[in-house]
Order: C-alpha cells, then sequence, then structure tokens
C-alpha cells in the first residue's frame, strides 16, 4: 500500500510547498498554509465531454459556428447593468459578500424572476434545507413555479446527475465552500475541494450553454475565500457591498468578461426582501442638511450611470504633534494633495488642522472629477461658511491648481438638473455652446483655477 503523502497548500495564492512554514513563499501571507493530502496525479485526462455525450474538437477560427445568444434580462434593471446588459447564456458568475449582506435573498428572488419567464432554474442549497427555502421563498413573495425546482446537495457527483436529469437553463450553487468532490479526500471548503469543483462547474457550464451562479463567502479582509485562482476560473466576480447596520445594499463587478466593470447595482434590504433603487442620488442627499458647513455635492459617474453624492468635510485645529487626515469612501492620499494644494494656491494655512472626510450613503468614490467637491467642503469647514443647496461641483484639480475636464460632462449637468440643482461649478470650457441648449433650469459656472472656485462658491 503507498504511503500517504502530504502537502500545504495556501488558501491565498494556491502556492504548494511540501513543508509547513509559517509564511507562504509565494504571496507573503501569514498562516495560510493548510495540509493537504496529496492526490496522485491520473494519467487518462478527461476531455471536455458536454451532457450528450459530444467531445470538444479542434475547429478553424473561420469554420466556428456563432449562434446569435441573446442575453436573458431579469426583473431588476440594476442586476442587469451590473452584468453589462443582462446575463450571458453559459456563463459562470461568482457573487461574494459578507455574511447576511443578502446573497442567497438576492439569488432566490432572480431565480424566482427567471423561472416566472420560462426559463428553468435548478437551485442547490449546501447550507439549507428544502423546507428552509420554501420558507424563505414564501417571505419574499418568490413563487415557486414548475420550472423551479430545488435539490438540497453538496456532493458534486450527484449534483451533476441532477443537472443531467434536469435540464436547467439555469444553476445556483449555494456556497460553493460546502461542495465537495467524493474523489478528493481534503475537507469540505479546502483549496483543493473548491478548485476541483469550481472545475467541474465551469465544464458543466461552458459546454452545455447552462448559466451558473456561485455564492462564495468572504474572507476577514473581504476578499472571496478559497484560492485567488477561483476569481481566474469564472466569467464574472460580483461583490455585494452593504452594512448590516443600515438597509442599502451595493452590487459592484470586479470582473467582466461580457460588459464594463464600473457598474453599480443598488438595492434596499426590507421585510419582503431586497428593492432595487432607480433614482440612487436622491437617496444619497435626502438627509442633507441646508445649513451645513463642510459640505458639497458632487456628480460622479458610477459605471454609465451618473450618482449625485454628498461629501462631508471637518476641518479642526489638531491638539496632536502631526495633523491626522481621516478618509471614508475616499482615498486618504487625495485628501493629503487637495489640502496641499489649498494651502500653497488658494491661502489656506492647513497643516496644524486635522481633516475628516467620508463620502455620503456608504458609497466609494474613487475618480477624479471628484475633486472640486472635495476642495470645496474642506475649505467650507475651515472658513465655517456654508455652500448654497442648490450647487453641485465637477473637476480635477492639478497641482497648479487649475481645474480640468472630466469625462462626460453634459450628461453629469442634466443629471444635476433633472434633481432640482440650480447651480453647477464645472471647468472652462467643458461643454460648447449647442450641449448648453438643452440646459433651462441649471446654471453652469466655468471656473478656471480653485481659488476662483472658492470665491464663487463660498461667496
Amino acid at each position: 500500500m503507498a504511503k500517504t503523502k502530504t502537502q500545504f497548500v495556501c488558501s491565498n495564492c494556491g502556492n504548494v510547498s511540501q513543508r509547513y512554514m509559517g509564511r507562504c513563499p509565494n504571496c507573503g501571507a501569514w498562516g495560510t498554509l493548510v495540509e493537504e493530502v496529496q492526490q496522485p496525479e491520473k494519467v487518462d485526462r478527461k476531455s471536455r465531454v458536454n451532457l450528450e455525450g459530444q467531445v470538444a474538437k479542434v475547429e478553424k477560427l473561420d469554420e466556428v459556428n456563432i449562434e446569435e445568444t441573446p442575453r436573458v434580462l431579469t426583473d431588476s434593471d440594476e442586476f442587469n447593468r451590473v452584468l453589462g446588459g443582462g446575463i450571458v447564456p453559459g456563463s459562470l458568475v461568482l457573487i461574494g459578500g459578507d455574511p447576511g449582506i443578502g446573497k442567497s435573498t438576492l439569488l432566490l428572488q432572480i431565480s424566482g424572476e427567471l423561472s416566472n419567464h420560462g426559463q428553468r432554474v435548478l437551485y442547490v442549497s449546501g447550507e439549507e434545507s428544502a423546507s428552509q427555502i420554501k420558507l424563505r421563498a414564501e417571505r419574499l413573495g418568490v413563487r415557486g413555479d414548475a420550472e423551479f425546482y430545488l435539490y438540497p446537495e453538496t456532493d458534486m457527483a450527484l449534483i451533476r446527475k441532477a443537472i443531467d436529469e434536469a435540464k436547467p437553463d439555469f444553476v445556483v450553487i449555494d456556497s460553493i465552500q460546502t461542495m465537495q468532490q467524493p474523489d478528493i479526500q481534503s475537507a469540505i471548503g479546502s483549496v483543493a475541494q473548491i478548485r476541483e469543483t469550481t472545475a467541474e462547474l465551469l465544464q458543466i457550464a461552458k459546454t452545455n450553454g447552462i448559466t451558473i451562479f456561485i455564492v462564495g463567502h468572504v474572507t476577514k479582509e473581504g476578499a472571496i475565500a478559497g484560492p485567488k485562482i477561483l476569481e481566474h476560473m469564472v466569467d464574472t466576480v460580483l461583490y455585494f457591498e452593504g452594512d448590516n447596520q443600515r438597509s442599502y445594499r451595493l452590487l459592484r463587478a470586479t470582473k467582466n468578461r461580457f460588459g464594463s466593470t464600473n457598474e453599480l447595482g443598488v438595492f434596499e434590504m426590507v421585510h419582503e426582501g431586497l428593492q432595487e433603487v432607480t433614482n440612487p442620488s436622491q437617496m444619497f442627499l435626502e438627509e442633507r442638511l441646508e445649513h451645513a458647513s463642510g459640505s458639497a455635492v458632487v456628480v460622479a459617474l458610477e459605471g454609465t450611470r451618473p450618482i449625485l453624492v454628498e461629501v462631508q468635510a471637518l476641518v479642526t485645529p489638531t491638539v496632536f504633534g502631526n495633523a491626522q487626515r481621516t478618509a471614508s469612501g475616499i482615498d486618504r492620499n487625495r485628501i493629503s494633495v487637495l489640502m496641499a494644494v489649498l494651502e500653497k494656491r488658494a491661502g489656506l494655512l492647513m497643516q496644524n488642522e486635522d481633516a475628516y472626510v467620508r463620502a455620503a450613503g456608504g458609497v466609494k468614490l474613487d475618480e477624479p472629477a471628484i475633486d472640486l467637491a472635495l476642495a470645496v467642503a474642506i475649505a467650507s469647514s475651515y472658513r465655517d461658511k456654508e455652500t448654497r443647496v442648490g450647487d453641485a461641483f465637477v473637476g480635477e484639480i492639478g497641482l497648479t491648481g487649475e481645474v480640468r475636464r472630466v469625462p462626460r460632462m453634459l450628461d453629469r449637468i442634466l443629471e444635476a438638473q433633472k434633481l432640482g440643482f440650480k447651480r453647477i461649478f464645472v471647468p472652462v470650457k467643458a461643454i460648447d455652446a449647442s450641449q448648453e441648449q438643452a440646459l433651462d433650469t441649471i446654471e453652469v459656472v466655468g471656473v478656471k483655477t480653485l481659488s476662483e472656485a472658492l470665491g464663487k462658491a463660498l461667496d
């Protein structure tokens, strides 16, 4: 009988070591090496075969038959937007998020919508029984039509057999960390189990045109648990973000082979489940105080959607040796650069001031167009002068204090006009005369420098 061999696999990057080390030699992470039983390598590797037994073959590029398979649309416009315009048949989608954030709720609602449109859905759960899923479906108002199937199972051999028998159009795996390959001797949730299970699901999706949604847990650092190769194997990686203390949830795409990764979907968690927020700008601005200093509104772009977000700043004299720069939802280094420009180009003494800056509503802003609004909010708090409620700001600030243009300026201005803003500060000549004809209720204030913008906004 052959001697059992063990190896140590890094759960962060998948690097294999023959002996245990406290730190992974590849990625440098501490305490990520997990002991696994080394599997003997199989010589007779299987070809890619679909459920009907058809084997993949070598074809010329010009001879490949392209079948136009339109995207499948759900009833949720927010979900369709993040995926790039709908669900691509035969794709493998990974959805990650913190525990209790609403991943299973989202997929259960999407499954119900797909079944209502005549699509056959197989919901595989390794964490809940069929009766528990049924109770949750009734609370969410999800109707179990004839094309919606539940299968509480974790064995991948049985799951593949169930897919072969049911022949679904969509499969939901909740979650990938609970699935197991019977041939793999490692524990459930180990690197080897996740890697092999995902590889088999990928083969099923690509050879049969079945769209598979995979739920993945995240680590305390916020990354999806398991080997990094998991995110490389799938077509789309979605992150469901939010705070358990708030009802709003944000759905982002960090990888998408069929669309942009800059799209953002906004949902609200209510008792009946997740409801999409069609006007997130109004949501982010509904609690804004009218006569408060240190507040400014920016028109940011999330993918193809302009969103108005309030940025808040609190500037106070420092009580320590070095001034502090604290930011939430905004890059802290950007705050330091803007405060240096304010001191050098606008004459504000900021070196002995603590600055606390945040984006209201829990949204994250990382584009250069937010520079002007941030600078105005910081200067407003420093001078203790309020900004007008009907003012919005868009523009990038250079190190010499100039205000630079940013993309899609007309779309940003139209969004501010739709929400009732009276003035918007933009770079000089950001839009031409023909574009100004579409603006009737908002005044476009062109500014060339940061000092000019502060003089007009805080007069």
